[in-house]
Order: C-alpha cells, then structure tokens, then sequence
C-alpha cells in the first residue's frame, strides 16, 4: 500500500530549502509513496508542483497569530487529510507546524512529525514570547517524532520543556535537508561567463574583496550590526565590498539608518531577492552571517560547499554550521566592533581564506551531502 505524505508550509518560497529536490529523489527511487504540499496560495505553486512532483493544496496559512483564520485552515485541512487518505502529516516553521499538527490529529493520523527549524521565540519578549512558546510545546507534544535541526535547538528543546525528550530527533550532525554540494553548489560546475557578466554588472573587478551575505536582510540576521560594522572596517579598506543578497522586508525590518547605508554607500551592492544564489556565492571571497537566532543555517553550508571562509556568531545553530578556526570564525558579540574585526581578519589573510574554504567544503561534503540526510530521512521518518 501507498504511503500518501503531506508537508505543510506556511510560504511556497519554504518548499524549496524544506524538501525541494529530495520529492525527486524518493520519486524516482521508491514507488510507494505519493507527496502532497499544503500552503498558502502563490504564484509559483503549480511550477513547484510540475518541478518536484508533488500534488499542491492552497490553504491560507497567516504567519501572524490570527485565530479564527487559523481554525479555518484546521478545519480545511483536517477535511483534506480524510479525503485523501493522507498517512503522514510533516509540518514545517511554527505555524505552519502548529496547523499541521492539530489537523492531523482531529483526522486520527497517527505519523505526525514536527520539523523544528529554529525558536522565533528566542528573539522575542512579554507576551509575544510566551505564546510562540506555547505553540512550540503545542505542536511538540501532538507530535509523534520532533526533528531537531541542530543539536542546539535539540537541547533548548529539553531546556524549555518544549515536549517529551524521547521524541527529539536530529539528522546526522543537524540540518533539514541537507546541500547539492555535487552540482548546485560546486564551485567548480558555476559557469565563469556569467560570474563575469556579473562582475562587470556590479562593478567588482580583481582587486576587490567581496564579503557577502544571503538571506532576508531583518533585525534577526544581525544586519544593523554589520552594516555599523562595515562603516567601519570600509573606512580602512577600500577594495572591500559588501555583497548583500536577499529581500527587505517589513516584518523584523531593519533600521531606517540601515536602509540609507545600504543606498548610499557606494561599496555595499544589494541585488535583492535571486532565483539562483549559487552563482552570487561565486562573485564572494568570505560569507558573512552575523545572526541573532538561526535552526540551523543552511547558508552557512552552502557557501563553505562553494569554498568560502565563513564569518558567523555563537547563536543557535550558527555554531554547529562551521568549525571554528578551521573552516570559520566566530564574533565574540554581535556588534559593529567585533564583526568589524572578524572582517579585518580575512581581509588581511588571503591564505587563511583558501585554507577555511577548502576545509569548508570537506566538511560539508562529508557531513551534510543531501543524499546522505535523504537516507536518514527515509530511515528515521518514511
């Protein structure tokens, strides 16, 4: 018989870092089971659906709290679980984990599964932070295994009473979905006429040392922060650019100085948000993440898979995406002056940075290739 497995997303953009490729992997691999995706309605659903093979439902899912909208989408949900026969529920982010659970449930499913991508609740406060909390232990306890994506969210897990210990899970060293470190993220597959194109498009020429970021440009990420910190390491180094790839947005918004930085310095480039990122990990020579709260960076495995030093902090999930003083380095503080400093190393030692990225990427391979957390996911969870 037919395993029919659901994940549920709060925002297609999660489906391809979440899952993604692996859809094709236990598509092409194994016959027995058939994947569907509920998530709130966007445009590109429907190609998602035809590029990973899975059935789409659209299901409005808010990521803000907003209760008779959110009973709403239970109910709907609950509805599409009976109908089609649906034997694992899989729920992603707090949201849409805590929708995906409690219908789940209410259908009688007996395999749910809970991905704990990371804590918002670590970076909030009053009230805010003890209802987040509360939904984590919601979800945890409707479900039957809790994956944990890093051993730090692992032991905050325990720490915080989030559900029974005993369900807590992590793949191999930690991750969700492990990199393409073999195709995608091969330095060696990035075709050099368009790093080229690039570099001529954005002005970067051999003598300059780019520092990049990938991601949403929030509060959260330590952005303020590193762009203090870039005022002023900049002031000294002036063949030095500041790669920034990734939206804006209005939720955990960056400061208003922060948004004239990035308009009106003129060694910061923004190219906002990119189809394709490897090719942008190409155009840099360190990646920075000076986060506040990650699960597990996904960012940081992908840019030490492109041979790239990694400069990032002690948060959650940061620590554990590098090995400090052989493919990485860790900020002290989340401020300017350390972050500044952090940069000045790197910039100073073009050596180092050869070494940290080469050993980036043994590490990476060896430890998150993604056929090798696929394997455990169909192991530990299909």
């Amino acid at each position: 018989m037919n395993k029919n497995i659901l994940h549920v997303v709060s925002v297609s953009f999660s489906i391809s870092f979440f899952v993604g490729e692996q859809f094709n992997y236990f598509n092409a691999n194994d016959l027995k089971y058939n994947f569907f995706v509920a998530c709130s309605p966007a445009r590109n659903v429907s190609e998602l659906s035809d590029k990973y093979g899975f059935k789409s439902y659209e299901l409005d899912i808010n990521r803000a709290i907003t209760p008779i909208e959110d009973l709403k989408a239970i109910y709907k949900l609950r509805k599409f679980i009976i109908e089609n026969n649906i034997t694992t529920v899989v729920g992603h982010t707090p949201k849409g984990g805590m929708i995906a659970m409690l219908a789940a449930t209410l259908a009688g499913v007996e395999s749910k599964i809970y991905f704990r991508h990371g804590l918002v609740y670590e970076t909030s406060k009053g009230i805010k932070k003890i209802l987040l909390t509360n939904i984590e232990r919601l979800s945890g306890n409707l479900a039957n295994k809790v994956i944990c994506v890093s051993n730090g969210i692992k032991q905050k897990s325990i720490t915080d009473r989030l559900n029974n210990k005993s369900k807590n899970i992590i793949l191999g060293k930690g991750t969700c979905n492990g990199v393409d470190c073999y195709n995608k993220y091969n330095p060696d597959n990035i075709d050099k006429t368009i790093v080229a194109k690039l570099k001529q498009q954005y002005s970067i020429d051999e003598n300059n040392v780019v520092f990049g970021f990938v991601g949403r440009l929030v509060t959260d990420k330590g952005i303020n922060e590193l762009l203090e910190a870039w005022l002023l390491f900049s002031k000294n180094n002036t063949n030095a650019k500041l790669l920034l790839v990734g939206p804006l947005e209005k939720r955990d918004a960056i400061s208003d100085q922060s948004l004239n930085i990035i308009r009106n310095t003129k060694t910061i480039i923004h190219v906002g948000e990119v189809e394709d990122t490897s090719v942008f990990y190409s155009l840099m020579d360190v990646f920075v993440l000076p986060s506040y709260r990650e699960g597990f960076p996904t960012v940081v495995l992908e840019a030490s898979s492109m041979r790239l030093p990694v400069i990032t902090t002690n948060a959650t999930g940061c620590n554990e995406a590098v090995i400090e003083n052989e493919t990485g380095i860790i900020t002290k503080t989340i401020t300017a002056e350390d972050i500044s400093k952090c940069l000045e190393f790197f910039m100073e030692n073009a050596e180092r940075r050869k070494e940290f990225g080469q050993r980036g990427r043994d590490f990476v391979v060896e430890n998150f290739e993604q056929t090798k957390i696929w394997k455990m996911i169909k192991k530990e969870l299909l």
